[in-house]
């Protein structure tokens, strides 16, 4: 209550800053009540119930009080209670749903609270929750439909920019999230068809359109966004990487991997500084103008 009152009262006298901040210590009150009275009663439950709600009081508090912070707090327990509920001591049988249906409460508070910070952070646990949801379920019946949402998503927040960030106001960073909901798709994809690669193209097929579709993500969106190159870069070196591990068996040997892998890492840097130096002079030159 001193929290959560407290600090209504120092934002409305002009000091949000130390406002939010006792607003978060609320919150963390309220989470270390429920452990202290569920101890000190002996009440039934596991700590995933009471992250849960934990979770809900904090957002409530978010909504009710419009906070940005608390907004962010709200995603982090609910990230919490997702890996504790499908891998803790208390795991069940049935994998943790519910998270979804959660994410969406919080993607809708975000508008509410304008937290574009938290947004960014639940399409992030979105992806974790999807790499969990594969680890349980059929890798390539979640992968496969990951990647090719993404793909649409990037495509459309290139192409339709503007109409697409008014809708989910992540400010441009769109194409950013969908670049790594696609290698992150691809990836699992990759893990999937590893084992079949020696008598199988479908590894090799997967690996192709990764590393086309980065190059095509650097050439559409890299302009815009510097984090993109360098997710492209990440996603690059990855690709490099499970290629030589998995196909290190039908090459004549590491030297010559080694050998083809400088000359490609070479002439990648040459087409990333000429790509980077493109990328920078219209700014330049309008900066100028």
């Amino acid at each position: 209550l001193a929290g959560y009152v407290g600090g209504a009262v120092l934002k409305t006298r002009d000091h949000a800053a130390i406002g939010e901040a006792l607003w978060i210590v609320a919150a963390a009150a309220f989470g270390g009540s429920i452990a202290l009275i569920g101890q000190m009663y002996h009440l039934t439950g596991d700590e995933a119930s009471a992250l849960l709600t934990w979770g809900a009081g904090t957002a409530l508090a978010a909504v009710a009080l419009r906070s940005n912070p608390l907004t962010v707090v709200s995603v982090g327990i609910a990230d919490a209670w997702l890996l504790l509920k499908w891998g803790g001591f208390f795991r069940r049988s049935e994998f943790p749903h519910l998270f979804a249906a959660i994410v969406l409460v919080l993607f809708a508070i975000s508008f509410w609270t304008r937290s574009q910070a938290a947004r960014h952070l639940i399409i992030l646990s979105v992806l974790f929750y999807l790499v969990l949801l594969s680890m349980d379920h059929n890798t390539l019946q979640v992968s496969v439909p990951l990647a090719l949402v993404s793909a649409l998503l990037f495509a459309a927040a290139v192409f339709a920019a503007e109409p697409v960030d008014r809708i989910v106001q992540l400010g441009g960073r769109l194409p950013l999230h969908a670049l790594i909901g696609f290698l992150t798709g691809m990836a699992m994809v990759q893990f999937e068809l590893a084992d079949e690669a020696s008598y199988n193209g479908a590894f090799a097929i997967a690996s192709a359109v990764a590393l086309a579709a980065i190059v095509a993500a650097i050439m559409l969106g890299g302009r815009e966004s510097r984090g993109l190159r360098w997710v492209a870069y990440a996603g690059f070196a990855f690709e490099l990487a499970i290629i030589y591990v998995v196909m290190l068996q039908s090459m004549l040997g590491t030297a010559g991997f080694f050998l083809a892998a400088a000359l490609l890492l070479g002439t990648m840097a040459l087409v990333i500084i000429r790509v980077e130096k493109r990328m920078n002079t219209p700014r330049s030159e309008g900066a100028l103008a």
